[in-house]
């Protein structure tokens, strides 16, 4: 059993997984019942050690009947085993059926769910499953709700009762679990939007299918590896120099928003990047001169003078503190003329959805607001059709596309890759920020497009994850420098990025 796997798939993706098995490699379905039934027992006495009551509640599908497994084994092993039953249990059938006579052959019994649940140690949510597509109603809901306010904690099975297992979105009422265990692919809808929230530490088995069934369906997703692309970045020889570590010039710091764009300057620095310049607006340099002094800082208020630097730059990131002035107006057409590889972000995106472009050479970096704005719709309906609009993004404007939030999309023209590390406590101002200047740092450093905004993500997540330790309230974007800077030098990361255990 493993946290989560590299390749990441849609719910009817898994259920093909599922034929193929049972047609192709003869294995039976109940089979592959006991097996996940076997995986959440496993689970329990490794976590719940002492729990001697569980209660479990259990639906009419297949779902239920991975319940049912976990309930014999539970009662086998000794412990105080109760079901209750929401749904028409008169029509079961197939392995659910097998399932369910199994359990009741070897003495347990089964109570219909009527609005309470007695106390446990632990509950395991075996109601609905992967299949979800409809608000939840009646019973169910009911029963969710009666988990949610229960003392104990939840073990949901496959999938939180309630929640979309592709979009990560809850479906009407939702069981928030403590651990979730989910079987032979990893479902998007578990590490994405609400996903995280809902399904609380995740847990995967691939129930000894052969690996050929995971290869036989292309995955929607990757799960970032972060070993892998650390490994494509230049080691440092003994007579290096500055200038084979590229060369960031960041574009902002308007009017009452400078911090921006030096929080994403020392950001670029931290992430190893040679040389670090700033164009903003002249009445504000010399105050960000003193800011971070390894950084230049230059006043700029022509195409003339931002010539002057682009000329020495090898990578441009504009958006931090931009504004939506004549004077951010003039920059970013500039930059936009240009071939240079480039990060956009904030008011750069804000400016691009009124008069799209698409372009190759560069990374645009949205939060579900711009991403509403860039492709005319919602933030709402983002955040409910994530990979959807992420690879909308991409198609409309070329480059590669960062939808930022809970479990982070990474979409290029080929592929979409997730992060799966990050925490609340990054609900702060300035975050957004410190990613552009990371991302900004890796292009600089030689890495492609796809790979820098991958890593970029991942070390910001898993920066955040190790400054979290200290409480996620009151953490602060340039709380990130310090565990950023040790991620990228530190050989034995890999793992800790990766979220590995």
């Amino acid at each position: 059993m493993e946290l989560i796997p590299e390749s990441v798939y849609l719910a009817r993706q898994v259920r093909e997984m599922d034929r193929i098995a049972i047609e192709k490699f003869r294995i039976p379905g109940y089979t592959l019942m006991q097996r996940a039934g076997e995986a959440a027992f496993d689970l329990i006495r490794e976590h719940w050690q002492d729990a001697g009551r569980i209660v479990l509640l259990v639906g009419p599908g297949n779902n239920g009947g991975d319940g049912y497994v976990i309930a014999r084994m539970a009662r086998s092993a000794g412990m105080q085993v109760q079901i209750f039953q929401a749904g028409d249990h008169t029509s079961l059938q197939g392995d659910a059926r097998s399932a369910h006579d199994a359990y009741v052959e070897c003495g347990g019994s089964c109570d219909v769910f009527s609005g309470e649940l007695p106390g446990s140690d632990l509950i395991v949510d075996a109601l609905l499953g992967s299949g979800l597509t409809r608000p939840v109603k009646g019973e169910f809901a009911a029963a969710i709700r009666c988990m949610n306010t229960h003392r104990a904690p939840v073990l949901s099975v496959d999938v939180p009762s309630g929640l979309d297992a592709d979009r990560g979105v809850p479906l009407g009422d939702t069981v928030t679990a403590r651990a979730t265990i989910t079987f032979v692919g990893m479902k998007l809808g578990l590490i994405t939007g609400a996903g995280r929230r809902h399904s609380g530490k995740i847990y995967f088995s691939d129930l000894q299918v052969p690996d050929a069934v995971q290869q036989s369906v292309r995955a929607a997703c990757q799960v970032i590896d972060p070993g892998k692309l650390r490994a494509r970045m230049a080691e440092r020889h003994a007579d290096a120099h500055k200038g084979e570590y590229g060369h960031v010039l960041l574009i902002g710091g308007n009017s009452g928003m400078t911090g921006s764009v030096m929080l994403a300057a020392e950001a670029a620095a931290r992430t190893g990047c040679g040389l670090v310049s700033v164009a903003t607006v002249s009445r504000h340099a010399p105050m960000l001169s003193a800011a971070c002094r390894e950084v230049m800082v230059h006043g700029v208020e022509s195409v003339a003078n931002l010539d002057e630097l682009v000329r020495r730059a090898s990578v441009v990131a504009i958006g931090p503190g931009l504004g939506q002035d004549s004077w951010a107006k003039t920059m970013l057409a500039r930059i936009l003329e240009l071939d240079l590889p480039t990060v956009m972000d904030a008011d750069a995106l804000n400016l691009l959805a009124r008069d799209p472009l698409k372009k190759q050479n560069w990374i645009l970096t949205p939060h579900p607001g711009e991403a509403a704005r860039l492709t005319g719709t919602t933030s709402q309906e983002v955040q409910q059709q994530r990979l959807v609009r992420v690879q909308a993004l991409q198609r409309k404007f070329g480059g590669v596309c960062v939808l930022k939030g809970s479990g982070t999309l990474v979409a290029c023209e080929n592929m979409v890759s997730v992060c799966t590390a990050g925490n609340p406590g990054m609900a702060s101002g300035g975050m957004g920020d410190v990613l552009t200047g990371i991302i900004s740092g890796l292009l600089a450093q030689g890495l492609g497009l796809n790979d820098a905004a991958c890593l970029g993500v991942q070390l910001h997540a898993q920066s955040a994850d190790i400054a979290a330790r200290e409480g996620m309230r009151g953490m602060l974007a340039s709380d990130l420098f310090g565990p950023l800077r040790k991620l990228v030098n530190d050989s034995d990361s890999e793992d800790r990025i990766s979220g590995k255990r």
